[in-house]
């Protein structure tokens, strides 16, 4: 049926609220039937979410999501919390198995204690800002060398070897950044404003308390992601300025600057590890034919099925994603490979989302146990995960011996920098968000300050400007607020695999798998523990894998 019906859609919700449920096997019969629902709806708007993001400057494709977004999606909501409130209400709850439905029982009453209907609108308004955003930097491009150019393709030039070369494209880049500047800012002070008044009206002080509830955090708070700042200020920092200070001594330059930070730190030409996306593909199912073959398989399935859309071109919204369809329980990945290094390290990382989704494909969990609802801390280190442990396998499959050796290095390097910058970003926004009435100086004075405490030795003078906007590049802090601490908890989930992966793959690989399979079944450190993975993210944990990444990487 057409989902954009809305007196098919509303005779759907008000049909599942009117019928009557006695037993057990009816309450299940009926969140069944709830969970088809909203599988159906969510592959509808992840569709429109994906034509959208693949061209953003098609303006029928944008019409479309947007047609969703402002007419079925807050039917949907209102109809989804009138379901919520069914099934509080429904006697037979109580006899519901504990074990099973625990998870489920315990979020549906946090959706009902938090679902407000005057936030629908502005939940709306939102959604349409975020989009906003992507049009705005999808639409960035410069002219170099004759050829127009995204911001992705222009980072290759960040790699080459010749010093003038990065650092006349870092301005030509950073200078187009520029130019939407304020705009961005507008758009952020909208949706701070936003974000502000939806917490309010759900009964919070502020935005980042709410927001803990609303993404279900149960199992840590605000103080423990402190602790984590404090263990990487402590444990990761110094690491970062120790790897600069060789960078600097092999590139001979003093001091660094932002242009020197992705060029080979011996002045090695880059690494070009393909040149079409189908090479991406061949390389990455031979990568996991050596993990598990089983792996390979999905990646073949994607690619024969169009659920792979992988190069950088103009119109195209920045970054990259997994996505689950819903409906088919499948996934689709989203990126923008330009032919680096760090395309084949994407891929890695979204595919294992995709192994996610494939994991729990046949499971007869409610929509809200799958893929799309598994908590974030464990969703991201199935890709985290899958990511460094096929890093151990990129020889023969992009690189010589040699080369491989060289991206996998740089690699855990690179990993070292972003456990600091899920340090910055979230940071940043438990201050955004504690701090909702600051003026944009006051926003480009705390990024600063924080680049200075997370940050590495490279020197901004003269382009101060460029820093500080320099949060701006940063979709997550635009489309999905607060989803950034994950990835620093789910590294540390990803590290004790890679780890035990190098003492014992099968064991490794097997414990990945029992955890994947649980989707969004348990709670979060039940999750980890089915990995053998303790649910820890604060010094004790941090410590030792700053010493073995520390072993790795610094010259002796």
């Amino acid at each position: 049926m057409d989902l954009t019906d809305l007196d098919k859609l509303g005779e759907l919700f008000q049909n599942l609220q009117n019928r009557t449920v006695h037993s057990v096997s009816d309450f299940e019969k009926w969140l069944k039937d709830e969970s088809e629902l909203a599988s159906a709806l969510a592959e509808e708007q992840s569709i429109r979410y994906a034509r959208m993001t693949c061209q953003t400057d098609d303006p029928a494709r944008e019409k479309d999501y947007l047609l969703f977004i402002e007419n079925v999606e807050p039917v949907a909501k209102i109809g989804f919390s009138q379901l919520d409130r069914k099934y509080l209400g429904t006697p037979a709850r109580k006899n519901l198995p504990h074990e099973q439905y625990f998870v489920l029982d315990r979020k549906i009453e946090n959706n009902v204690t938090l679902f407000r209907e005057e936030n629908v609108e502005l939940e709306k308004e939102e959604t349409k800002l975020s989009q906003s955003f992507q049009k705005t930097t999808g639409a960035m491009t410069v002219i170099y060398e004759g050829q127009e150019r995204t911001m992705q393709q222009m980072g290759r030039f960040l790699e080459e070897p010749d010093r003038s070369v990065r650092e006349k494209t870092w301005l030509l880049a950073e200078s187009r950044r520029q130019k939407d500047r304020d705009t961005l800012n507008q758009i952020y002070d909208q949706l701070i404003a936003l974000r502000q008044k939806i917490a309010e009206n759900a009964g919070f002080d502020n935005y980042r308390d709410y927001i803990f509830r609303k993404k279900e955090r149960f199992d840590y708070t605000s103080d423990d992601c402190f602790r984590y700042h404090e263990a990487v200020e402590q444990h990761i920092v110094p690491l970062i300025h120790q790897l600069d200070k060789e960078r600097s001594q092999g590139l001979r330059v003093e001091p660094l600057r932002p242009w020197d930070l992705a060029v080979d730190p011996k002045g090695r030409p880059a690494l070009r590890p393909f040149k079409t996306s189908s090479e991406l593909v061949q390389g990455c199912v031979k990568v996991f034919d050596k993990v598990n073959p089983e792996f390979a398989s999905k990646l073949r399935t994607m690619a024969s099925m169009n659920l792979l859309d992988l190069d950088s071109r103009k119109g195209k919204a920045p970054g990259g994603y997994n996505m689950e369809l819903s409906e088919i329980r499948l996934p689709f990945v989203f990126m923008n490979a330009v032919g680096r290094d760090g395309d084949v390290w994407t891929l890695l990382h979204e595919a294992g989302h995709a192994f996610h989704v494939f994991a729990v494909r046949d499971k007869k969990f409610p929509y809200q146990y799958r893929s799309e609802n598994v908590p974030l801390e464990i969703a991201e280190v199935a890709s985290q995960a899958m990511e460094i442990i096929g890093g151990e396998h990129l020889e023969g499959a992009f690189y010589t011996k040699e080369d491989a050796a060289r991206s996998k290095r740089e690699h855990l390097a690179s990993i070292v920098k972003l456990l600091a910058w899920i340090a910055t970003i979230d940071g940043f926004q438990h201050w955004i968000y504690t701090n909702p009435r600051h003026t944009r100086e006051d926003r480009q004075d705390q990024w600063v300050k924080l680049r200075k405490r997370f940050g590495g030795a490279e020197s901004w003078a003269g382009h101060e400007e460029f820093l500080r906007s320099q949060w701006q590049r940063q979709l997550h802090l635009f489309e999905v607020p607060f989803y950034y601490i994950e990835y620093g908890i789910a590294f540390m989930g990803a590290l004790g695999l890679w780890t035990r992966y190098r003492k014992d793959p099968k064991a490794a690989i097997s414990a990945y798998q029992r955890a994947l399979a649980l989707g969004g079944s348990k709670p979060l450190p039940e999750l980890f523990k089915a990995a053998d993975l303790p649910f820890d993210f604060g010094p004790r944990t941090i410590q030792p894998y700053a010493k073995e990444l520390h072993d790795v990487l610094v010259q002796r």
